[in-house]
This record gives C-alpha cells, structure tokens and sequence, in this order.
C-alpha cells in the first residue's frame, strides 16, 4: 500500500517534463536551430502552396488531387505539432513542456503519423484503379467513396491515437522527468516509468502490426498489378505516363516507411540514431512530400505555370 500511495505521488507530482532533445555541443544548437528554421520554412511553404494549387486549379479535382491535398494537410499539421516546441527548445534554459501539452504533442503525433500510413494506402489503391482500370475509374472511385477512404484513415489514427496516448500516460512516472528525445514519443516516455512495460509494448507491438501490415500489404499488392498493366502497354509514351504517377507515390512511401522502421528497428541503446530517423519523418518527409509530387508531376506543374502567368496579368 506505502509503494502504490507513493507510485500515485510520483506520478501526480509530474506537472511537467523536460525534453532533452539532441545530446550536442552548446555551440552546435545554433546550427540546428537554422537547420529546423530551414526545413519548417520548406514544409510550410511546400505544403500550403500545394493545397492552395489544388484548391484553386478545377483540373486537379480528381481522386489523386483530393488525396493529395488531405497528404499535404496532415504533413503540415504534424511538422507543426513537433517543430516550433523543438526550435524554442533550442533558446530556452528549462527545456520544459508541460504535461499537457506532451499529451497533446503525442497525441496528435500519433494520430497523423497512422492516418498518413492509411492514405497512402488508399493512394495505391487509387493508382491501381487508375491504370489497371482506366475506364471504370470514375465510377468506382467516386466522391463518395474517397471521401470514405480519407474519414477512415482518420478514424483509424485516432483509434490507435487514443489507445497509445491513453496507455502511455496512465504508467506512474518515477525515474526522472527528463525525455531523451526532441518531443513527446512513446518509447522515450516509457523509459521514465517504474512499472512493468510488458503490456504497453505488446499494445504497441500489436498496434503497429495491425497498422503496417495491411497498408504495406495493400501497397504491394497494388504495385505488382500496376508493373504488370504497365508492362503489357505497347508505347513507350504510355509505359513513361503510367509511371511518372506512380512513381512519386512509390517514392513518398517508400521514405515514410523506411524512416519509421529504422526509427523502431534502432535498439533502445541508440537514442541519438532513433533522434535522427524521428527526424526523417517528421520533419523531412513532409518537407519532400510536395516537392517529390509537384518535380514529377506535369499537371502540378501546368498548375502552377497558370497561376503564376494569372498573377502576371493582374500585375
């Protein structure tokens, strides 16, 4: 009874946590500070521009644009749940964050982060209609259906959200209130609790499996369709088309999940690797995202040739 009555003080004693962010020089904050400045600005810029073309351009409203749009507002929300605390972090003497808003910070996290692995799945799936099934392609990826698509993606990230942020902060806090990591994640909070983690990580296990499997599964199975119609076109012309979409699409994928897997493949003996692959994904994948889609992508392009020649004529 005197252990649990003093587990319960410990863990409402926390009011706050500090996040240690990168183990570095002093002197080398500076440099990291602009680095974040740098790839914020990016994202930013990268992502609101892409939104605002999509919204503007009635020939970008299709499936692939409506998906696209939700990708650039989910990339921009998460950077901007994680960068501004971790480039005030930089300056600030305390480091602190409060137990609210490492909630917050975890919960949103977690919420976008499996919502964006869900719509790249139905991405797939609509490059798979696209070229696999050419003709019915308007019917069957109706408004209706994307719009399902996309609210099932967030329903799912805020199912796993709720579970992962809710089990991680009912654990008592009693090591130290100090997070080896640039913002509130999972693993780096779980390290700071004195009780037994075997649940908590067979919920995390279970959570990711339920999660990756089926969207890499869907992703693959899409993908070896396409290669296969796309193989079967006669023209070059063609084969160079089909390509070019899917191609950005293969290319965003593959640098969220090769991120996330190194990010929780890295042994809890690597904090500072683990820092790095976080990095990856929260910062430079939303950072790539728009600029991998808008290089490749002629209609993003002819986009925005329209709206900077329209600018041209009003000036």
């Amino acid at each position: 009874s005197a252990m649990s009555d003093r587990r319960a003080s410990n863990h409402s004693e926390v009011t706050d946590f500090i996040l240690v962010g990168f183990r570095v020089r002093t002197e080398l904050y500076i440099l990291l500070f602009l680095l974040f400045l740098l790839i914020y600005a990016m994202v930013l810029l990268g992502n609101i521009g892409m939104m605002a073309i999509i919204m503007t351009d009635p020939r970008l409203n299709t499936p692939m644009y409506f998906f696209l749009g939700n990708l650039s507002f989910i990339d921009l929300f998460y950077s901007s749940v994680i960068a501004p605390k971790a480039m005030v972090n930089f300056w600030s003497e305390s480091k602190s964050i409060s137990f609210a808003g490492c909630v917050t910070q975890l919960f949103f996290f977690a919420l976008l982060i499996v919502t964006e692995g869900f719509l790249l799945a139905a991405m797939a799936y609509d490059r798979f209609i696209a070229i696999c099934n050419p003709l019915l392609y308007s019917v069957q990826m109706s408004t209706r259906l994307c719009t399902q698509l996309v609210a099932g993606s967030y329903f799912c990230g805020c199912i796993s959200s709720v579970l992962q942020t809710s089990m991680t902060f009912t654990l008592p806090f009693c090591a130290s209130r100090a997070i080896d990591h640039f913002y509130c994640d999972t693993r780096p909070l779980q390290r700071l609790s004195c009780s037994d983690l075997f649940i908590n990580k067979m919920v995390s296990f279970s959570l990711s499996g339920i999660i990756i499997l089926p969207t890499i599964i869907v992703v693959i199975v899409s993908y070896l369709y396409i290669v296969s119609t796309v193989l079967k076109i006669r023209s070059t012309e063609g084969r160079k088309k089909a390509f070019s979409t899917c191609s950005s699409h293969l290319g965003v994928v593959s640098v969220l999940y090769g991120a996330v897997f190194f990010m929780y493949l890295t042994p809890d003996r690597f904090p500072e690797l683990s820092k790095v692959a976080s990095l990856c994904y929260t910062l430079v994948t939303p950072m790539l995202n728009p600029l991998i889609y808008s290089l490749r992508n002629k209609d993003v392009k002819d986009a925005l040739k329209n709206i900077l020649e329209r600018k041209n004529t009003i000036l």
